[in-house]
Order: C-alpha cells, then sequence, then structure tokens
C-alpha cells in the first residue's frame, strides 16, 4: 500500500480490469473503508465475504430503497423510478412484489425452457460469418438473452435489439462509447426514461389484447401488495426485468470464454467432458462477476468490524472484494472450474437474491455446451476492451475467430 489513500471509485481504475490486488491488501487492514466520492458524500466499502452477507440479510439496517443502488446520488424522479424495481424495494414491499413472479423462475419450470435456449444458440451460431471473424460480445453473446427475455414477456420481435441496447447503456452510462453521451440523446438516465416510455406504452397495448401465455400477462394480471399494477408501475417493474435479463447475462457470457480462453488447459477439460461447464459456469460468476456492487443506505447508527456507520451514509457492498476473500475461498484469486463449494455472491444474498438465478445459470450452461460442441476451434485474435465502469464489470469487446 503506498501511502497515497487509496480511491476504488474511479470508474478509470477499471478499465484494466479490477484492482483485486488492491481490494486484497484492503480487506486485511481496513475492510470496511471509507471512499470520496467527487461532487458528493462517499460512502463505506464492505469488502469482506461475511459483511456482504451481513449487510444483505439486514433490510432493516441497510435500505436498499432509501438512497437506491448505484452510488451516486439520483434526482427524486429518477429514484422514485427506481423504487419501482424489485432491485430497490425494501420489505415487506420487496416481497409482495416477488411473490407473483416465483413460480415462473423455479428450477422445474425453468428447465422447461432448456429445448428453446439450446435452439436459440444453433440459431445464433448459424448466423455467424463463414470466415470464423466475430466481436463475441455483440455478435455471439447478446443475442442469446435478448431474444429469452424478449419471448418470456411476449415483446414483437422487431423490438428486441433496440431494447438490449437501451438495456446495455442504462448499466453502463460511465462509458460513453457504451452507454452514450448527451450529445446522442444519452445523457444520464435517458436510456432508462425510454425504456419505461416505451413499457408504459405496450403495458397499455398488452391490456387492450387478449392475455397470452407469458410473463407481461402474468404480471398485469397479478395483485402486487394488494393492488394492481398501473401502467407506469409496470414500466419500472419492465425495466429492471428486461436490463437484468439482458446485460448482465452478456456480460456473464463474454466474460466467460475470456476466462477460458485464458486458462486453456481447463478449456480442454471442458471440451473432454461437457458435465464440468456447469461448474465453470459458476466459477465464470465468481471470478468475473458482472457487477462490481450494489449499494444500501444505513437507517440508524450501525457498527460493522469496529468502524461506526452512521444513519444515513452510504454503503457498497464490492462482489468484486468479496468473491476473492481468502477466508472463503482457497487459492481466491485463481480460476478453478473445479471449485467446491463455490458461494460466490454474485446473484447477491437473502431478500435480494437474483430472481432469474435458473434462467442465468441455465443460459450460461447451454451457450457453452452448443459453443465448444459447434466450434472445435476458438482463439482472441486481438485484445479485448473493458467497459468503463465502477459498476458494469463487462467486456465492450472481444475480438474472436470461431472454427468450425
Amino acid at each position: 500500500m503506498t501511502t497515497a489513500k487509496p480511491d476504488i471509485y474511479s470508474p478509470d481504475l477499471y478499465i484494466a480490469g479490477p484492482p483485486h490486488e488492491l481490494f486484497t491488501e484492503l480487506r486485511r487492514i481496513r475492510p470496511v473503508f471509507w471512499q470520496d466520492m467527487p461532487g458528493e458524500p462517499g460512502y463505506w466499502a464492505v469488502l469482506k465475504h461475511a459483511d456482504v452477507e451481513y449487510v444483505s440479510q439486514h433490510p432493516e439496517l441497510f435500505s436498499a430503497e432509501s438512497g437506491g443502488v448505484v452510488l451516486e446520488d439520483m434526482e427524486e424522479s429518477r429514484l422514485a423510478a427506481l423504487r419501482g424495481t424489485l432491485l430497490a424495494m425494501d420489505p415487506p414491499r420487496h416481497r409482495a412484489y416477488r411473490k407473483p413472479l416465483v413460480k415462473s423462475f423455479t428450477a422445474k419450470v425453468v428447465g422447461g425452457m432448456e429445448g428453446r435456449i439450446r435452439e436459440i444458440c444453433r440459431e445464433i451460431f448459424a448466423r455467424l460469418p463463414e470466415d470464423g471473424a466475430v466481436e463475441f460480445v455483440h455478435d455471439v453473446t447478446s443475442s442469446l438473452p435478448t431474444q429469452v427475455i424478449g419471448e418470456l414477456m411476449g415483446l414483437p420481435p422487431e423490438d428486441w435489439n433496440h431494447l438490449h441496447r437501451l438495456a446495455e447503456r442504462t448499466t453502463s452510462q460511465q462509458d460513453p462509447e457504451v452507454g452514450g453521451t448527451e450529445g446522442d440523446g444519452y445523457g444520464p438516465g435517458a436510456a432508462a426514461r425510454e425504456m419505461v416510455g416505451y413499457a408504459i406504452g405496450f403495458a397499455a397495448k398488452r391490456r387492450a389484447e387478449e392475455p397470452r401465455e407469458d410473463l407481461t400477462s402474468l404480471i398485469l394480471e397479478s395483485e402486487f401488495g394488494g393492488k394492481m399494477m398501473t401502467d407506469a408501475d409496470f414500466g419500472s417493474f419492465f425495466m429492471q426485468l428486461v436490463t437484468a435479463g439482458n446485460d448482465t447475462t452478456k456480460t456473464m457470457l463474454a466474460a466467460g470464454l475470456h476466462a477460458l480462453l485464458t486458462h486453456p488447459e481447463q478449456l480442454a477439460a471442458v471440451r473432454a467432458d461437457p458435465s464440468l461447464v456447469p461448474g465453470a459456469v459458476e466459477e465464470v460468476l465468481r471470478w468475473a462477476n458482472p457487477l462490481h456492487y450494489f449499494r444500501r443506505t444505513a437507517t440508524q447508527d450501525v457498527e460493522l468490524r469496529g468502524v461506526r456507520i452512521k444513519a444515513g451514509d452510504k454503503v457498497a457492498m464490492y462482489y468484486t472484494s468479496a468473491n476473492r476473500d481468502e477466508e472463503v475461498f482457497e487459492d481466491a484469486q485463481s480460476f478453478d472450474i473445479f471449485r467446491r463449494p463455490n458461494p460466490h455472491l454474485s446473484f447477491g444474498f437473502a431478500e435480494h437474491f437474483c430472481l432469474g438465478v435458473h434462467i442465468a445459470r441455465l443460459e450460461g450452461r447451454v451457450f457453452f455446451e452448443e459453443l465448444l460442441a459447434t466450434f472445435p476451434r476458438i482463439e482472441l485474435t486481438g485484445e479485448p476492451r473493458r467497459v468503463r465502469s465502477n459498476l458494469n464489470n463487462a467486456l465492450a469487446s472481444l475480438p474472436a475467430y470461431l472454427g468450425r
């Protein structure tokens, strides 16, 4: 550690990859670490696995709803829209909104989607260039989650790509090449507002039609906390479901190929034995988790590892650090598809454990089974580029060769 105060907030720090050495040192000396922010109050970074679990387990002490889930304080209109998502609801409201959807996301129900997901993967691979040259992030990985969430929600296929782009812009606002700028109409919050507006119009259209067997009809016909959703409620809810279903899954798939290609002995092992794919997906999720953190806001004075956190303070649960906590994971910095057990926190924990966990795992498993079966030769053809973001742990591009 240098004498200069560490900075784990700056988005520029993450362009070359997560600062794992810095996280390792901070876990040792300051596992609950105060980080300043430019132009607004800083936050407490929670870096240990057990402490991230603790914050997750105590929404009465650490609220998602009070200040939202990102470090930057939002204007009230944006925060109000965010509070309409499961991601930023506290109990009991969170439970009331989650309960009607749980049956649609069980392992048994999701398992019935495997055949269709396999078909989609094969269709994607069949459309790729004959010469094998691809930009893997957008030519390959984007299409699967876009189509899966589109079919689940009953969205018009002609809108899928646009909605995927809005999801990508929403999670990557710190990178102007990905998230857009004021100049092109996509300043802070613009993509999210556009998606909410789309969803409000979509809800109104669907209410005028006969119900279908899809997630949209289920949401529009269900009671949440004793009342039906308005079109505006649906807009906020839709934004989270589509964004989570699109962008984080794309991130997982691209990170997974990069991890395997940079660990060729483990790629060879997975090729030789496809039963290793589920374990490989879990290790990708641990080693290259799609999101670095989520924020909470302290509702009262509380102490964590001897640090006094005041009511109103921001608190960030750093999954990127917790997933490499040496007290939980042996040889924590190594990528190891044989790791058992693997209690990573990439799907969250406790109240906010990811509703779509079974879909994400199924998409990951089927995608890599089909990718490795279809392309006996896969190589990197250039340097990957990362998204400039302290939130989104993603590759912006991954040049590759897929040889049939």
